[in-house]
């Protein structure tokens, strides 16, 4: 099946759906100038630290025994105040606007979307966009902790972490639940930018009982025999296809 004869079998298929799950991961984010994680180029093959390793540095045990290095990691590496959605993101957030019931479960900390206009999104491992005190529980934004030097600090003396899941640690249990009750009850999901290899985020796939499962990527993924329409082509491109043609753009 060819670019053109995907995209109309997609539109098909948003067509004919009502409630959408839009599964997102960090390739998703990659056109708005944050790099994945995994691919050839991904922050994970960058050797970033003459004695650790990308995955290390963003642990539980690494913040709470290196946190001054934990934190040149992260704003130097996690954080993009300046990024901004782009089409893939905001194909969601259209279609939300255009009556269906739209709901994001994303792997990604970015907000973008959010941003985008998307009101219905479960971040399965946080977002950068919270903050809050170790000590007290006090909450702050992307932007003090970016704006900080060294270990960010509350007023009352406690360190300042990012609400994101880092390695060793556990997902959000009301989280899951939500994202588990809004693939099961879905008519379609649109997986995409995601390899779909981090659990236990990627298992949550298999709760679609759906025959309209689509995703989008550009390589391939273990998932590909369970859908019903595969499209190996940047995540932009596609979301480009979708817009109505008298716009081009919105």
């Amino acid at each position: 099946m060819d670019f053109n004869e995907s995209i109309a079998k997609l539109k098909d298929m948003i067509r004919d759906s009502r409630k959408i799950v839009g599964f997102t991961g960090a390739g998703i984010s990659v056109p708005s100038g944050i790099p994945d994680f995994r691919s050839a180029n991904g922050i994970y093959q960058q050797k970033l630290h003459r004695t650790y390793s990308p995955e290390e540095m963003v642990s539980h045990s690494f913040l709470m025994d290196h946190p001054e290095e934990f934190f040149e990691f992260y704003r130097g590496k996690m954080l993009y105040p300046d990024a901004e959605p782009n089409e893939a993101h905001r194909m969601f957030a259209r279609l939300e606007a255009e009556g269906h019931d739209v709901t994001i479960v994303t792997q990604n900390i970015d907000g973008l979307h959010e941003k985008a206009g998307s009101t219905k999104v479960l971040n399965l491992h946080g977002t950068v966009h919270k903050n809050y005190c170790v000590r007290c529980g006090r909450k702050y934004s992307m932007q003090t902790v970016y704006e900080a030097q060294g270990v960010p600090k509350c007023t009352c003396g406690g360190m300042i972490r990012p609400d994101v899941v880092l390695y060793e640690e556990g997902l959000n249990e009301r989280v899951i639940d939500k994202t588990v009750e809004a693939i099961r009850t879905a008519d379609m999901m649109i997986i995409v930018g995601t390899s779909l290899v981090v659990y236990p985020a990627a298992s949550f796939v298999r709760f679609y009982p759906g025959d309209k499962l689509v995703l989008i990527n550009l390589s391939r993924t273990s998932m590909d025999g369970f859908a019903n329409l595969c499209i190996y082509e940047d995540c932009e491109k596609v979301a480009k296809a979708l817009l109505p043609e008298e716009t081009g753009s919105v």
